[in-house]
């Protein structure tokens, strides 16, 4: 099996902070640090897909595909050529979810095995961008 790492756009690049705004929309900027650790993705894997709920829309292609661009020229790593180039050639957005040696997403539990998560566990669950902080 090919080494395909499917990225969820939405609170793993996208930093997602004002939530949902539509699938054309993408209105906040990447999670610090998202754009480089990209780049470093596309060397070491055969195909790195980034997918999300808005993939289903022509719009939210076209947004996710603009919105790393941006980034890229924003964050000094690539001009703007390159940057359109990077998301043409370097990166896939399927329209469904494809099948991955690796899935990296905000909103998923590993599961390591029995036993299954706890329901209390799953229904508690939060990303890591909505959790309290802990005291220390």
């Amino acid at each position: 099996m090919p080494k395909t790492l499917c990225v969820d756009f939405d609170g793993v690049l996208h930093s997602y902070e004002m939530g949902w705004q539509g699938a054309g929309i993408v209105g906040d900027p990447p999670v610090p640090g998202a754009m480089t650790w990209l780049v470093a993705c596309v060397q070491a894997f055969d195909e790195v897909c980034i997918y999300s709920s808005r993939s289903k829309e022509e719009a939210g292609v076209t947004a996710m595909k603009e919105a790393i661009e941006r980034w890229m020229v924003d964050e000094r790593l690539m001009s703007e050529a390159e940057a359109y180039d990077f998301t043409e050639e370097k990166l896939s957005f399927p329209t469904e979810k494809p099948a991955a040696w690796l899935t990296i997403d905000d909103r998923a539990i590993c599961f390591t095995g029995p036993p299954f998560p706890s329901m209390q566990s799953m229904l508690e669950f939060r990303p890591w961008n909505k959790r309290v902080a802990k005291a220390r």
